[in-house]
């Protein structure tokens, strides 16, 4: 993006060699005026102030002149239209006056709002085009086969990174593309959906190619070798297409090739082929790849390489600084290993190569390190020991990551004043804030939270353990930081009012603060007038909601003392993505006005309060985007609102413990990604219906109608739809529900007769609750068909027959529920191959027979089987025929007692469950962790669209 403007100016400079300039065609200026005029202008921060080109745009003058337009100097022809950071919004029609410029050569529409329209048809009209670049421009859509009319391409740039919804490429349009665009040197598809193009044509990408960009395409497949081969290829970023497999070619690489990044690819990287043709490189990153071979091999020929990222590869040992060229090294990230150990702390330098030195040297170290770096990442690690002065003397170093390691000592003063971001959070440094933090003028990011800070700051802020900000009121401290875009200082001790100086921090710049997890009882007002992400969660707060900037888009006060409605003007906030006011002691009625920000709003979030009457038929808008609903925990009552069809994003509905009186919704079948329904403790009556739609709840992975009034038969045809159920995907790793940096969906789920709170929801957890209802009849053997289900609760209804077989195929199972019913006949031998099956309760109903043996029946106590009058062998004490006498088992017998002196979850739990019960031994694991450190789990585990949004407004910030 740096170099465009300098290219593109001596691409028209090439074409302009004549000193006298025709003026330009009346009709091409025409239909300049007429694009112009198609679009509204509106100024934003993105283009940093610049004013729009189009704003020397008049009619009756030399359009040759205007701003963004370049002319043939020999025809008068417009050939060059750079439009970049327009700042135009609107759509381009089909009839757009641009495609009446036959001659351009070159086109520029990056950075405006097309707001989310498709490129038309007609594009393919510009058929001199050379050089095309449309990104960041909200565009969407399928990418039109017309493309391949443009032959004469040699740049094509198009992304889909600030869209909405993504540009689409298909197959068939880009087998076209490659076969027509035979000139193409720059090809950037930068987000472009083309998880349904096969890798394979990839070999038939232009042989004139320097520049292939296709990150986070969703490519999957085997990529062919080849275009390692491409002989004039310079740069090749794969990175983010999680299921593109490949290999490294043994021989032949592309001696031009400078820059590779396969970062989060499925690519197997062999380090002998790698290294044997890493003398081509400046730049690698293999971020989250697979290995094969020796780390060390792979370190010990880097020393020509400025960029490396190498992270989250588990790579373990001390990092050898000496392997590296420290003096060339302009970015560094070595994030997310167990790398161990200190920093070193003298370095000796030869004039072309720095050298680390033992940690006990008594060496003279630099004065000024002789190291340029930009960006150093090294957290998530193990490093340990003092942070050395000299990282604190590169005057180059704009970025500094040490987050989540074990550093102790002070934090010393820095001798430069270059940094944009730094993070020291979570590590175990005490001591007093370096003045000179406050004296970085272009600091954009500050995270410090989660230490042992202790002291003063200017003299003005008093600090006392774990950087507890007192209330000491001052105009200054980080007030002299004007342009910062991003705070943390979560997870601290800071009481009482939020600081004086708080309120000059950033007043125009500040996009993201997050203050969760204090004691802060007061917020007198929200100043920043940009501000994008504010996370108050987990303090004191007490009052009214405070309003929140327009440009708002995720606000959190959830887990504080909130009083009052939930007001109407939150219905303003049309920028809104997340809102979660949950644990408050909000009261009153639902707005329904919140129906008008359905275009954006992704999470709603208001359980547990004190929420009263119906939920209004206009909450729901046309053309939600809401994905998670939490109304869990308060006393609505009337309806479920039909305009909740209207959610067709939806993956989450929690409406439980609620006062709702209505017939089971069954309308909610056709909602097509719906994972989670939970229903529980409300009056929901009659029965639940026959299925009227061909593939109802097909995502259906919860459903929990629990302790209603419901009646009849069990849905026998529902079970028999639950395809999400029924699949038993083994190569999924461990995902859950919601996004990484801030949406977590969470559940309670009832086993054994507790509840445990799922913090986070695996997306292979699966679970039918229907205890507590009046259902009757058979179990039916359909429920056998429901193989990945992990949690059956049928519990405290009137069910009567015999027990279903079938339940034995549900191999998954870790928990089954049958207690409290009228079940008749011998428990099924088929249970005891289910090798998962850590809780079982069949008590109080009509068993008869010889419990079954097996490994897993050989663990569950009599509490399981009491009240079943027939049943014999162990563990229970009755006999079965001709059996010998065998006393009981003291450890089941004392099973009840110890159950009862239980007071809380220990991590034995997470242990029993990968020897019993993974998936929920680990769900319910994260009930006993800090929230620290579920913060840092989240970090190391992946992530969708906040996601995505966060790590842009952080990238923003900064």
């Amino acid at each position: 993006m740096v170099l465009f403007p300098l290219y593109f100016s001596t691409y028209v400079s090439s074409l302009s060699l004549s000193p006298s300039f025709p003026l330009c065609h009346s009709d091409e200026s025409y239909a300049l005026l007429q694009f112009k005029n198609s679009f509204s202008v509106e100024y934003t921060s993105v283009c940093d102030g610049t004013p729009p080109p189009t704003t020397s745009w008049e009619a009756g003058s030399d359009c040759c002149a205007w701003s963004g337009v370049m002319c043939d100097n020999r025809t008068g022809h417009v050939i060059g239209l750079d439009l970049y950071c327009g700042q135009l919004q609107g759509i381009i029609h089909s009839n757009s006056s641009l495609f009446l410029l036959h001659h351009l050569q070159s086109l520029h529409l990056s950075r405006n709002d097309f707001r989310g329209c498709a490129i038309p048809h007609e594009i393919g009209k510009l058929s001199n085009l050379q050089l095309l670049e449309i990104f960041g421009a909200n565009l969407s859509g399928h990418i039109p086969p017309q493309f391949s009319y443009l032959s004469k391409l040699r740049t094509l740039r198009l992304d889909s990174l600030s869209s909405k919804q993504p540009l689409r490429l298909t197959t068939s349009t880009f087998k076209r593309i490659l076969a027509n665009l035979t000139n193409l040197q720059v090809l950037d598809l930068s987000g472009v959906d083309m998880l349904y193009v096969e890798p394979v044509f990839l070999m038939n990408l232009s042989s004139s190619l320097t520049s292939l960009r296709i990150p986070n395409c969703g490519l999957q497949g085997n990529s062919p070798d080849t275009i390692f081969h491409l002989p004039k290829l310079e740069q090749l970023y794969l990175v983010g297409n999680d299921n593109l497999r490949g290999s490294l070619p043994r021989y032949n690489w592309s001696s031009s090739l400078r820059k590779l990044d396969l970062s989060m690819t499925k690519f197997l990287i062999d380090i002998p082929d790698l290294t044997r043709n890493l003398k081509y490189l400046d730049s690698l990153h293999l971020g989250n790849c697979n290995f094969v071979g020796s780390y060390p091999l792979l370190f010990s020929n880097l020393t020509q390489i400025i960029s490396l990222d190498l992270s989250d590869n588990n790579i373990g040992g001390h990092i050898p600084w000496s392997s590296l060229n420290l003096k060339r090294m302009e970015e560094l990230n070595l994030a997310g290993n167990n790398f161990i150990g200190q920093l070193p702390r003298f370095y000796s330098y030869n004039g072309t190569q720095i050298s680390a030195l033992p940690y006990s040297s008594e060496n003279i170290s630099f004065g000024s390190v002789p190291w340029s770096i930009n960006s150093l990442d090294l957290s998530n690690n193990l490093l340990n020991g003092t942070i050395p002065n000299w990282l604190y003397s590169i005057p180059s170093l704009t970025y500094l990551n040490l987050r989540n390691n074990q550093f102790t000592g002070h934090i010393p003063e820095f001798e430069s004043f270059s940094l944009q971001s730094l993070d020291l959070s979570n590590n175990k440094l005490h001591g007093s804030i370096p003045s000179s933090i406050f004296q970085q003028v272009n600091l954009g990011s500050l995270d410090l939270s989660s230490n042992y800070l202790s002291g003063f700051v200017h003299n003005h802020l008093s600090l006392n353990n774990t950087l507890a900000f007192s209330s000491v009121n001052t105009n200054h401290s980080l007030g002299i930081l004007p342009n910062l875009g991003s705070l943390s200082l979560s997870y601290n001790q800071i009481q009482g009012q939020v600081p004086e100086w708080l309120w000059n921090v950033g007043t125009d710049s500040l996009l993201y603060l997050n203050l969760s997890h204090n004691s802060l009882t007061d917020i007198e007002r929200i100043p920043w007038r940009n501000l994008q992400y504010l996370d108050l969660r987990s303090n004191l707060l007490h009052g009214q909601l405070l309003i929140p900037p327009p440009s708002i888009r995720v606000f959190s006060v959830s887990h504080n003392r909130m009083t009052g409605v939930v007001p109407s003007w939150i219905c303003n906030l049309r920028s809104l993505e997340v809102l979660d006011l949950a644990n408050n002691t909000l009261n009153g009625k639902l707005p329904p006005c919140m129906g008008n920000l359905s275009g954006n709003l992704s999470v709603l979030d208001i359980r547990m309060n004190k929420l009263h009457g119906m939920i209004p038929a206009t909450f729901f808008g046309k053309k939600s985007a809401l994905r998670a609903v939490n109304l869990n925990g308060n006393q609505l009552e009337g309806f479920l609102p039909p305009s909740l069809l209207n959610c067709e994003k939806l993956e989450f509905l929690d409406i439980g413990n609620n006062m709702i009186n209505d017939t089971f919704p069954h309308w909610l079948e056709s909602l097509p990604v719906l994972q989670v329904l939970i229903l529980r403790s409300n009056k929901f009556h009659g029965s639940v219906p026959n299925p009227t739609v061909r593939f109802p709840f097909q995502k259906l992975r919860i459903l929990d109608l629990s302790h209603n009034k419901l009646s009849g038969n069990l849905p026998t045809k529902l079970f028999e739809n639950l395809r999400a159920m029924m699949e038993t995907d083994t190569k999924k790793g461990l995902e859950y529900m919601g996004d990484l940096y801030y949406c977590q969906d969470s559940v309670s789920v009832e086993m054994k007769g507790h509840f445990y709170q799922l913090v986070k929801i695996l997306t292979t957890f699966t679970t039918i609750d229907l205890s507590s209802n009046n259902f009757e009849g058979e179990i039916p053997q359909s429920i056998g068909e429901l193989k990945s289900l992990i949690v059956l609760n049928i519990s405290h209804n009137k069910l009567n027959g015999l027990f279903p077989p079938s339940l034995g195929n549900l191999s998954k199972l870790e928990s089954l529920d049958l207690s409290s019913n009228v079940l008749v006949g011998t428990i099924p031998q088929q249970l005891s191959d289910l090798n998962f099956l850590s809780t079982l309760d069949l008590s109080e109903n009509r068993l008869v027979g010889r419990i079954p043996s097996g490994t897993q029946f050989q663990t569950f106590g009599i509490n399981s089987y009491r009240g079943n009058m027939d049943l014999c062998g162990l563990p229970l004490s009755k006999l079965c025929g001709n059996d010998l006498q065998h006393p009981s088992s003291p450890n089941f017998e004392q099973e009840g007692d110890e159950d009862e002196q239980t007071n809380g979850i220990d991590w034995m739990i997470v242990l029993i469950g990968f020897g019993c019960g993974m998936v929920i031994g680990i769900s319910i694991g994260y009930t006993v962790l800090s929230e620290k450190k579920i913060a840092q789990l989240m970090r190391r585990i992946g992530g969708e669209r906040l996601c995505k949004m966060l790590k842009r407004l952080k990238n923003k910030a900064r």
